[in-house]
This record gives structure tokens, C-alpha cells and sequence, in this order.
């Protein structure tokens, strides 16, 4: 097989050409949420980058097992080995039963993921069906001599492995800065080092999930799960790991150390990470409460939103940036890209009504090339885009009459189209989702046209302008031609 892909490996801090451990397979695990609260805009980013990445390599022809895991146990607050665990926490202030609320959540995330048009995963497993799998990693790892059991927990030895291998590789951090940043906390003496990460704690009295095992009942460390489950539905090396950006210390970085301190060598071929969305410049967050559910963005019911705003909308506005740059939420933002998809699906059903001429006056060549070269390089989405806008106007062109297209370019193009937009880019039409309500509402734009139309054989020009000026303060734009006035959406 041919690799024309070019990836950007954090590890490695270059793009590097993508060449699968085993083609025509590839493995590719990205961390899914934490479910103990309704998915936001932060949880679209990961999803869909990685939806794009899963798309495309199956349109080279990979054969892709996609893993996306569920995190339902073992994630405590701030992301540290301390204080309750999220969806424990959310349980008792709810009142349920913790597994009530993951699964409650689970449901709402796969109803948002749908709506997104997100394709699931090959396997989605949850941390809390691999206690076995967590467990056998925490023995392997304390057997290799790279961890140790402290008041019924087992905690990594981030010192020790450090000695013998690169502790701090993906993130570009020194061990010795981080150990002269942290400080001892009161009444924490469990650790050798506070840098040292949780595999196994043991549970408190009050602590609702808990398993049984050698040291003590409780439950593995939050990084234990996407280590057993990688290597048990991937092997031991696999080619791909994501998630965000923010996960790559210490989520990533402990990882890597579980990995080769149980086994002897790295799992993961290539790492991918989405940069963050931010609101005025900070990273949107549940910790942070400055977050907007998907729900409020599909229902417009959030106080910093205008309006609501569709689940292709808010794909188109993710896909407008590389997945490495950062993207800042704005109610203009938004609504320029609300346009800008307008205009695309617009374009597109332009395109399939066209009617195909003995040559074309468009040049339409190399579409299909540039598109292609913008993917392949690091998932270039912005510039794909670009390059179908730049496509829009061969087809407006045609479609006005001032161009013609000859059979061969239409059916290329229309494929090109097709392709890069709904099958890459998993932007979906949903014109004909609506499609009663839209022929209602065109057929009495077209009676409001009429009734203008007469005005003005009338010579009723006041008539006339008032729809024609009221129809514009309201959204539309009407243009006269000489077969009569056309409308659309501004």
C-alpha cells in the first residue's frame, strides 16, 4: 500500500509519514470521557478529529479497529490521586447509584455523538468491566520492580523508573523541575515522592466502588485503564493513541511509563493530540464551570449564546481550524460558519441539478489532487474546505450560466464533493431532514413572491418594496431576474 498520510507525533514533535505496524491494519485508541455530566463543546473537539482520522484511514483502505474507551471509575478530582471520584461524587449529590449515573450520562454523550454525525467506535470499552485487566498491569509493573504497595495502594515510582528511562519524554518535562514544584501535603505520607502516581487506592470506608484484590479493596488509578485496555483489544504495539491536548501530562505521560514499565517497550506508535477550545483564551472546562453543553448550543438555551446553533454547524466550525490550533468560541464565529455551511450545501445541491454541456469553460483539474495533498497533510481540514470554496464558485458560475461543465468534470466534481464533504468530513445535509417543513416554507415564499410580482404588473410599487424591504430586514435576500424574483437566506 501506498502511505501518503503525514501525522504530527507529539512524542517525536514532528510530522512523520504514517507506515501502520501491521497493514492493512491500524490500531488506534482515543481517550473517551469521563461520564459524569452532560457532554460539552470541549468533548466535540476530540470526537471529531478523531472521526476524521477514523474516516479517512478507512477511505485509504486500512482496515481500522478504532478503540474509545468510557471512563466510569477512578477519575478523582483535579485529576489528581486525591479527594472523590467524579462520577462518585455526582452520585451522592444526585442520589444514585454511581453506575446510574455513568450510564445516564454514557447515553447522553452517544446521543450527542450521534447528532454530530460521529461515527462509534470499533470497540468501546468502560474502565469498570476491566478491573482484571488494570489489576494484572499493576502486578506486572510492581514484579519489574517500578512501583510499590503502600497502606493497601500501589503507587508508581516515577524516581526509580526515571533512572533507567525517560520519565517526562512526551511532555518535554524535567524530573527534577517537577520534584522541586511539588510539595509534601499534609498528612501524605503514603508516597515516596509526590510526583508518584496512584495504580491501585485502597478505599475508604465511605468509598462506594471498590473491588477486591491483593493489596487492599479499592480501585485502579485513573491511567491504569487506557494502558490494559489498549494492549488487550490492540496488542502490545499499536499505531495510533489520541485525545486532547490537555491529557498529555499527566494522563499520556503515565501511560508511556506504564507501558514500558510493564512490558519493556512503548505501545504506541504515534501520538495525536486536538488542541483545546477556549473561551476568551481559557480552556473550556467542567472544572472550570465555563463550559456549554452540546445541548445548550442544539437549543440555544445557554445566557452567552444568540441563538442555537445546528450539529453541523458546530462540526463545520471545529473542522475550520487544524485540529492543533487552538479555537476560540464566539457567537460570531459561529454564525460565520452557520453561513459558510449554508453556502457549501447550497453549492452542493446546485452541483446535482447541474446539466452537463459538450465542454467545460471551468477548471475544475486538480481538485481532487489539492484536496487530497490538504488531508494528507497532518488532516489539513481548513485548507480542504478552502479548496471546495474555491470550488463553489465554478459551480455558481455554471449554474447562472455564465460557464459550462462538460459530463466528465460534472461527475467528477460531484464526486469530489461527495468525497471530501460528507465522507471525510462527515458534514452531513440535513436539508432533507426537514424536507415537509422546507417545501411548506418554500411554496409560501414563492405565493409571497407572486403576490410582489403582481404588485408590481399593478404598478403597486409600494406594495412591492414593503414585501421586498421586509423580507430583507428579516433574513432575506430577493433578487429580480429576468425569469422572475429569487429568494434566499442571507
Amino acid at each position: 500500500m501506498e502511505h501518503p498520510l503525514q501525522i504530527y507525533n507529539t512524542l517525536t514533535r514532528k510530522k512523520e509519514q504514517f507506515v501502520p505496524l501491521h497493514e492493512p491494519h491500524v490500531g488506534m485508541y482515543v481517550c473517551g470521557p469521563t461520564v459524569y455530566g452532560d457532554p460539552h463543546l470541549g468533548h466535540a473537539r476530540p470526537a471529531i478529529t478523531f472521526d476524521v482520522v477514523f474516516r479517512y484511514l478507512q477511505y485509504l483502505g486500512y482496515k481500522v479497529r478504532y478503540v474509545r474507551n468510557i471512563t466510569d471509575v477512578g477519575h478523582l478530582e483535579h485529576d489528581a490521586d486525591e479527594g472523590e471520584d467524579k462520577i462518585e461524587k455526582k452520585a451522592r449529590l444526585e442520589q444514585l447509584e454511581p453506575m446510574e449515573v455513568a450510564q445516564y450520562y454514557t447515553n447522553r454523550y452517544h446521543d450527542a455523538m450521534n447528532a454530530l454525525n460521529v461515527l462509534p467506535p470499533s470497540i468501546e470499552p468502560h474502565a469498570s468491566g476491566h478491573i482484571i485487566e488494570q489489576e494484572q498491569l499493576v502486578k506486572d509493573i510492581l514484579a519489574n520492580g517500578f512501583a510499590y504497595e503502600s497502606q493497601g495502594s500501589v503507587y508508581f515510582d516515577v524516581v526509580k523508573y526515571n533512572k533507567k528511562h525517560n520519565y517526562g519524554e512526551l511532555s518535554g518535562r524535567n524530573i527534577e523541575d517537577m520534584l522541586n514544584q511539588t510539595r509534601a501535603l499534609d498528612g501524605q505520607d503514603e508516597k515516596h515522592n509526590q510526583i508518584d502516581f496512584a495504580l491501585w487506592k485502597c478505599a475508604q470506608p465511605e468509598h462506594i466502588m471498590r473491588w477486591p484484590s491483593p493489596w487492599s479493596d479499592g480501585f485502579p488509578g485513573w491511567h491504569c485503564e487506557c494502558t490494559a485496555m489498549g494492549k488487550k483489544y490492540l496488542g502490545a504495539h499499536f499505531d495510533i493513541h489520541g485525545g486532547g491536548m490537555d491529557l498529555i501530562f499527566p494522563h499520556h505521560e503515565c501511560e508511556i511509563a506504564q507501558a514500558v514499565a510493564s512490558q519493556g517497550s512503548e505501545m504506541v506508535h504515534y501520538w495525536m493530540h486536538n488542541n483545546m477550545i477556549t473561551i476568551n483564551g481559557q480552556k473550556m472546562g467542567k472544572s472550570l464551570g465555563n463550559f456549554i453543553t452540546l445541548e445548550e448550543f442544539f437549543k440555544g438555551t445557554h445566557k452567552s449564546l444568540a441563538q442555537a446553533y445546528s450539529p453541523m454547524t458546530i462540526r463545520f466550525f471545529i473542522l475550520q481550524a487544524h485540529y492543533r490550533s487552538t479555537v476560540d468560541f464566539s457567537n460570531e464565529a459561529l454564525q460565520a460558519s452557520e453561513k459558510g455551511l449554508a453556502r457549501m450545501m447550497e453549492a452542493y445541491a446546485h452541483l446535482m441539478q447541474l446539466t452537463a454541456s459538450d465542454k467545460s469553460t471551468v477548471d475544475i483539474k486538480g481538485l481532487r489532487a489539492r484536496c487530497l495533498e490538504a488531508i494528507n497533510d497532518d488532516l489539513n481540514t481548513p485548507i480542504v474546505i478552502s479548496h471546495l470554496f474555491d470550488a463553489t464558485r465554478a459551480i455558481n458560475s455554471v449554474k447562472d450560466g455564465k460557464a459550462t461543465i462538460s459530463a466528465e468534470d460534472l461527475k467528477e466534481m460531484q464526486e469530489v464533493f461527495h468525497t471530501f464533504l460528507f465522507d471525510i468530513l462527515g458534514l452531513k445535509d440535513t436539508s432533507a431532514e426537514g424536507s415537509n417543513r422546507t417545501e411548506a416554507f418554500s411554496k409560501a415564499m414563492d405565493l409571497l413572491l407572486s403576490i410582489r410580482q403582481q404588485a408590481k404588473a399593478n404598478k403597486d410599487w409600494a406594495t412591492s418594496d414593503r414585501i421586498r424591504n421586509e423580507l430583507s430586514e428579516i433574513g432575506f435576500e430577493i433578487k429580480d431576474t429576468r425569469d422572475g424574483a429569487e429568494w434566499k437566506l442571507k
